[in-house]
């Protein structure tokens, strides 16, 4: 299904590109891939199935005894998700990674490369007060310029969602354009226009996403 979704932070995704199931896997067409091979977008990978919801009382980013891991089937997922990779092309990528294991362990799973560590990807669902900075964070770190192998970041559902306005299922990769737009401040008009002539108030252009179910 194809739908509209607005956002504020103008038009930069460009599709859903593939989710899992098992026995049933539903691909995105080779356009997308073909934006992750050229550099033209990025790779924001919601880690593998991984049982429950949020984190125990007792968690600790540096035990991974003390967080909620990957089931045998979110493994299985995340070695399946790699070698999707491989079939279309991409077969080295530069990976980064929240630390929480469940993301590391998916990230290494694919065996696209060394997995970096990257704060900025780190789980804030029980930290709202983090969402902000660490949204603004992975902004700016998109908008560098790069030119190199393609790039995949694998992170949580808030994150991904912080980002683009996506709820992505377990496994399932959102391929996004290689930048993202500054936070626009709305101007004040004094007879009550918002923004420029065709963009929606708050915010600049729609995003189309492709979903294949």
């Amino acid at each position: 299904m194809v739908g509209s979704l607005k956002h504020p932070y103008g038009r930069f995704l460009l599709g859903i590109a593939l989710y899992l199931a098992f026995g049933s896997p539903a691909w995105a067409d080779e356009n997308l891939w073909q934006a992750l091979r050229s550099g033209a977008a990025v790779g924001l990978l919601r880690h593998a199935l991984a049982p429950g919801g949020g984190d125990p009382a007792h968690f600790n980013v540096a035990d991974c005894a003390t967080q909620r891991n990957l089931s045998a089937a979110g493994r299985e997922q995340a070695r399946a998700i790699g070698a999707a990779f491989r079939r279309n092309g991409i077969t080295t990528a530069r990976v980064w990674s929240s630390r929480w294991c469940r993301c590391l362990d998916t990230a290494r799973l694919l065996d696209l490369g060394p997995v970096e560590p990257f704060p900025p990807l780190d789980s804030f669902f029980a930290a709202s007060e983090r969402a902000g900075p660490q949204t603004e964070a992975l902004r700016e770190f998109l908008n560098r310029p790069y030119a190199g192998t393609p790039r995949v970041l694998v992170t949580h559902q808030v994150n991904i969602t912080a980002l683009t306005n996506v709820v992505p299922r377990s496994g399932e990769l959102i391929v996004a354009r290689a930048w993202f737009s500054p936070r626009r401040r709305r101007r004040s008009h004094p007879r009550g226009r918002a923004g420029r002539r065709g963009a929606p108030p708050g915010g600049s252009g729609s995003v189309r996403p492709l979903r294949r179910d």
